[in-house]
C-alpha cells in the first residue's frame, strides 16, 4: 500500500498529467506522436522516477519517461544478456 501511495505521488507531479493520454498511449503509435511525447518527457520534473518505475514494471505499453517500448526493453534486457547468463 505505502508503494501505491508512492507512486501516485510522483505520477500527479508529471508533465504529462495535463496532457491527451493518446499522445503517450496512441492507437497507431507514429514517430510524431514519439516525438512529442517525448518532448513533453524532456522537461519533466519527475522523468528519473517515471522511467525507473516502467523498466522495473514492465510497462508494455506506451511512452513512460522519455522511452519507448523498445528503448525501455533493451534497457532491462541489454543485447547478449542470455549468452552470458547460459554461459
Amino acid at each position: 500500500m505505502r508503494m501505491m501511495i508512492r507512486e501516485i505521488g510522483w505520477a500527479t507531479r508529471g508533465a504529462c498529467r495535463e496532457s491527451d493520454p493518446e499522445l503517450f498511449f496512441p492507437l497507431t503509435p507514429s514517430d510524431e506522436h514519439e516525438t512529442r511525447a517525448k518532448a513533453v518527457c524532456e522537461g519533466c520534473p519527475v522523468l528519473k522516477e517515471c522511467r525507473a518505475y516502467a523498466i522495473r514494471e514492465g510497462e508494455p505499453e506506451g511512452i513512460w519517461g522519455g522511452l519507448t517500448v523498445k528503448e525501455r526493453r533493451s534497457l532491462r534486457f541489454p543485447s547478449g544478456w542470455r549468452q552470458s547468463a547460459a554461459g
